[in-house]
């Protein structure tokens, strides 16, 4: 698999996507999400230039990411359990699946004990799948001011998962929605929210065309997963 090209094709989809929004590509950043995928594969990857990947499970990415360029960017956009929080705040830069005000507190502590500022994203369950983690859209207002009053954490915006259809036109809405609510949070916290993490493989030019300031790639730059080291425990 030709992962250049790959990756090559989904930065001419990325600049499409933001002339037909009238955007500047440059306020869009790819993540390759890594997640199932060898150290070998992020390597060819980061030879292309990219620099940020993202990583679901804990025990995987505290394998892999001592294997991979040390000039790489590390997010967690996997559910966090809170008794893998410590692993957490060690092995990444961000944690774009804070979905509740727990996690979130578990993680200010945890940032503290290691004299760290921890940027973070609240996960927006907006379509309400039962499948799936992430505060609503009203909890998130509710409890806005507890999660921008902890010490240790930087709000960077926020992130959600579309459901999977076919018609990526369905997931439109979704999407205007979380840009409605980041712009419903910028407004309380009287603070600009500068990253709105939607779009995926199948949707990151909707996405785009809704507001998306980072999209999530992982099967169109990877191909399906491959990756199978067995690991003592799974989030």
């Amino acid at each position: 698999m030709d992962l250049a090209a790959n990756v090559e094709a989904i930065q001419r989809h990325i600049t499409a996507a933001c002339t037909r929004a009238g955007r500047d590509p440059r306020t869009v950043q790819l993540m390759a999400v890594s997640k199932g995928h060898p150290p070998e594969a992020i390597r060819a990857v980061a030879d292309t230039g990219l620099t940020l990947f993202g990583e679901s499970k804990i025990q995987e990415a505290k394998v892999k990411i001592p294997q991979c360029p040390s000039r790489l960017h590390w997010q967690m956009i996997g559910h966090l359990q809170s008794n893998k929080v410590k692993d957490a705040v060690q092995l990444f830069e961000m944690i774009q699946s804070v979905d509740s005000l727990s996690l979130a507190e578990e993680l200010n502590k945890r940032a503290e004990q290691s004299a760290k500022t921890l940027p973070i994203l609240l996960e927006v369950n907006v379509a309400g799948e039962s499948s799936k983690f992430g505060y609503g859209p009203e909890s998130v207002l509710a409890e806005l001011e507890q999660l921008n009053s902890l010490k240790r954490l930087e709000l960077h915006g926020l992130m959600t998962i579309a459901p999977y259809v076919q018609d990526v036109e369905r997931v439109r809405p979704f999407f205007r929605k979380l840009r409605q609510l980041k712009e419903q949070c910028e407004q309380q916290l009287g603070a600009p929210l500068p990253v709105l993490s939607m779009g995926m493989s199948g949707d990151f030019e909707v996405a785009i065309e809704e507001g998306s300031t980072l999209v999530r790639v992982g099967t169109a730059i990877f191909g399906e997963r491959t990756y199978t080291r067995p690991v003592a425990s799974q989030d």
